[in-house]
Formats: structure tokens, sequence, C-alpha cells
């Protein structure tokens, strides 16, 4: 348009169209605003007389969606009176997992035993005396650091004083969640200790004391013994499956991007937290040194971690092999061992034998299950999941309520997605997984009510028959969800 039109076309009508779009606007958003008033002063029932249950406060007063129709709630007393007494018919044990054990895929090296959780006397057995457990060996290291430190115990990190008035010592504790940076609850659980707060709560008590320039030692000997276990694969820690083990790192030792891993955990660990205290005013000269903190070290900062209880269940659902492998160690701290491979081996023995549980015939190499050279008896897990269940062991229960859920949690959370649906929700289990070996063991609620202890490993599974494999194990034990199995049923 030329510029001599310009004030022409300013005083012109505007069309009808604009008019109505402004219109349309302005209706918009007054709806949107009586909408939010609506819902911030709860206006539909004081207006309407309408009021909907609150899902969060009356949960059982919130209709079902339309077209689904719920069967009336049994009488809660009578469900525990039925299921308390149940016991397992073994030929309905036998009949539900025989279809998915003639499946030649599984291999030649299968073990499986199931146990009625009520009494612990075993109802089915074949296969194997003894498999290799992969990850289900965590089962053992969680219930061994449950029973030696107690379910309320928290790994602490520090800052003490060093040997100079300059000096100090980030002194690790064998926190295995150690993060380097805060955790949101939205982002992770359990809540973690870390890094930067550990440098805020240092740089204060420097400052409180005028000191602004420091020197910055690190000690990693809380764990003794190698980091990493001549039984592991060559391959493990160059291919990133695990960490060299430290009793102070970050994000277990991985690096900020979260994949790679550090070759020396506590040394990055060190560098992390010398970082944090710079961005906080902090003058930190020279490197990090590795140094032994004394033991009467005045203590400046600290951090401590999540109860145990939530630690284990993160390293069982997630099936944490770094977890694993610090819980191994501090049980043996805890008993007065040596925090090593070793130490950590000899203290499951003892610790489970003292519950009950023989392992007299089981070899244990390490605490998260990624030494080939481990075995166990079915029958030994069974007797973990029996005593974490027993009523005189409250202590050991999160062994089985960290479990995965089949189908929603954990390492659980995409498998079950074949064989009876009963298996969904009603399977919770550990997994256990090395190639090769497919395996299972937790607990599983028949469709009758009966509560069984299982236990299911394949150990010489070709590689190219993998997720066959382990799609029968699934199957295996949602048989057992979908089974009427209750004596004289």
């Amino acid at each position: 348009m030329p510029e001599g039109d310009a004030s022409h076309a300013a005083s012109r009508p505007r069309p009808a169209g604009a008019r109505l779009r402004r219109r349309t606007v302005a209706l918009v958003v007054l709806v949107y605003l009586l909408a939010v008033a609506a819902w911030g002063f709860d206006l539909g029932p004081r207006w309407f007389g309408f009021d909907y249950p609150s899902p969060v406060t009356q949960p059982a007063a919130v209709p079902p969606p339309p077209g689904l129709t719920l069967p009336e709630a049994d009488d809660p007393n009578a469900v525990a009176a039925t299921t308390e007494d149940a016991t397992a018919d073994p030929d309905a044990v036998r009949r539900a997992v025989a279809r998915s054990l003639k499946d030649k895929r599984l291999g030649r090296g299968i073990g499986v035993a199931v146990s009625e959780l009520s009494t612990g006397e075993v109802v089915y057995r074949t296969g194997e005396k003894r498999v290799t457990p992969a990850s289900t060996m965590k089962m053992l290291t969680s219930t061994t650091a449950l029973a030696t430190l107690g379910p309320d115990h928290r790994f602490r990190t520090t800052v003490v004083q060093g040997a100079t008035r300059r000096g100090i010592v980030l002194v690790g504790g064998g926190d295995p969640l150690l993060a380097r940076r805060p955790v949101t609850a939205d982002e992770s659980y359990p809540a973690r200790a870390d890094i930067q707060t550990l440098a805020r709560a240092t740089a204060k008590a420097l400052r409180d004391v005028g000191r602004t320039k420091v020197r910055l030692g690190y000690d990693a000997s809380l764990f003794a013994g190698p980091a990493v276990s001549p039984d592991w694969r060559t391959s493990y820690v160059p291919d990133n499956v695990v960490s060299p083990i430290s009793a102070l790192w970050v994000d277990e030792g991985r690096s900020q991007g979260g994949y790679f891993r550090s070759a020396d955990p506590a040394l990055a660990a060190a560098a992390s937290f010398a970082e944090a205290l710079e961005r906080r005013g902090i003058d930190v000269r020279g490197a990090p040194r590795e140094e032994q903190a004394a033991d009467d070290a005045q203590e400046l900062a600290a951090v401590q971690g999540a109860p145990l209880a939530q630690v284990v269940q993160h390293v069982l659902e997630a099936s944490d092999n770094e977890g694993a492998e610090v819980l191994f160690r501090q049980a043996a701290l805890a008993t007065d061992r040596e925090g090593s491979f070793d130490g950590g081996a000899e203290t499951v023995h003892t610790v489970l034998d003292e519950l009950g549980v023989d392992t007299s015939r089981d070899r244990i190499l390490d605490g998260s299950g990624l030494a080939r050279g481990d075995r166990l008896r079915p029958e030994t897990l069974l007797s973990v999941i029996q005593v974490a269940a027993s009523e005189e062991h409250a202590e050991l229960r999160p062994v089985l309520t960290g479990l995965p859920v089949a189908g929603f949690t954990g390492s659980l959370a995409y498998r079950f997605d074949t064989g009876a649906p009963a298996g969904l929700g009603d399977v919770r289990a550990k997994t256990g997984t090395l190639t090769g070996v497919h395996g299972l063991a937790g607990t599983v609620t028949t469709q009758d009510g009966v509560v069984l202890g299982f236990v299911a490993v394949a150990d010489k599974v070709k590689v190219q028959n993998t997720l066959d494999a382990r799609a029968r194990i699934d199957e295996l034990a949602a048989a057992l969800a979908a089974c009427d199995c209750r004596a004289g049923a």
C-alpha cells in the first residue's frame, strides 16, 4: 500500500469478521477464568449442588468408568481366613509348570523349585542341583546387609580436617548412591546424598573460621582388596558393564553424561567436589591427592544417604550391580571382616547360616551375581524368600517388598507380555540375566489364594534362544499365578 493511503485505511470500519474473532477470544478467556474460579473456590458444589468424591481422600467412593462393572468386594476378613489356611497341591503345581519346561530352548541346565510360603515346604523340585544365579544373587546380598546393619541404617560421606591446617579430606563412607548433584523426588527414588550439598556445608564451615583456601585430599580406604573381581569377565569394566568398586564415588562411578565409567571413581568424585567448592568461593590449591584421614580428625561437614531399606529396594528393582557390591562390603565391615570380595562372601555364608539358610553347598564369589563361577541351589533362594517373609525377621521384609512387580516396576516393567495375564501384578521376582542365563526368583499368589515362593533358572541357554527362554521363564511364573493350586480344590 502507498504511504499516502495509510491514514485513510486506519479510519475505515473494521470488517465483521474481526469483531467476531475479538468476541470469540473474549468468550474463551471468560470461560477459562470461570473454570479456574470454580476449581479454586470449589464453586461446583456451592452453585450447582454436585460434588465428586476425591480419589485421594475418598477412593472407595469414586465410581468406575462408564461401561466397567466391578464385582462386589469380598469381606477382607473372610479372604484372610481362606488364604491363611490354604495349602498347595504338588500335582497341581507340577501340571502348571509342565508346559513351559518342555520347551527345549531353555537348554539342559534348568533348575526349578516351588515352596509354600506359609510353611516353607518345597512342593515341587526339578532339574539341576546348583545353577548360576546371575542377579538373583542380589537377594542373598540384600538379606545379609539388612540382617547386619538394619533397615534404618544410613551411609555417611564426610569432610574432615587434614593433617595440616590448610588441608581437608573428603572421606568415602561407602554410600552406593552418592550423587554428583541434588536429585529431586521426581527424578529418582530413593532420595540421595550429593556432593553439591556436602560442598555447600563444607564451604560454610570453612568460612565460619575464616578459611577460604584449602588443599583437598580424598580417602577411599574403607574397602579393601581388588576393586574388580578376578571372577568377572575381563570385558565388564572396559565395556561399561560395571565400575571398579569404591567406598567413594559419585553416580556409581559414571561420568556426568551417565554412560562412561571412570577408571578411578574416588579421584573423579574428589575432582567433582573440588569444583563444587570452587563455585562456593573456596580456593582449592592443586589437584586432589589420595590420603588417609586420621581416626580422630575433626569433622567439618557430612551428608547421609537414604535408609538401607530403600537402598535395598533400589538395588533389587534396578538390579544395580555396583550397589550390590557396596552392600556386600558394608555387611562384611559390620561383622568386623575386611570390606572385600572375600570378606563379603564369608559374611554372606555366616549370616545366612545363622538365619537358618543352608549355604554349605553354594559357591559365593561376589555380591552382584556377575561372577559366572557363582553357584546356588534353588533351595537356597527359596530359603532366603522364606526367612524374609517370616514374622520373626521383619527387618528383612524389604527383600520381598523391594522385588520388581511383573509388568509394572524395575527390571520386570516391560516383561510378562506373553503367557497368562494373571502373572501381571501377581508375580514379584528378582531377575537373573547373563549371557546364556535367565532366571526369576520371588513370590507369586495363585488364582485361588495360595502364596508360593518360586525359583526358575536356566543357565545353559543358547544365545539364539535368548528371547524365547526368557519368555518361557515368564510364562512359567504366570502359569503359577493362574493356577488353581490349592490342595483339595
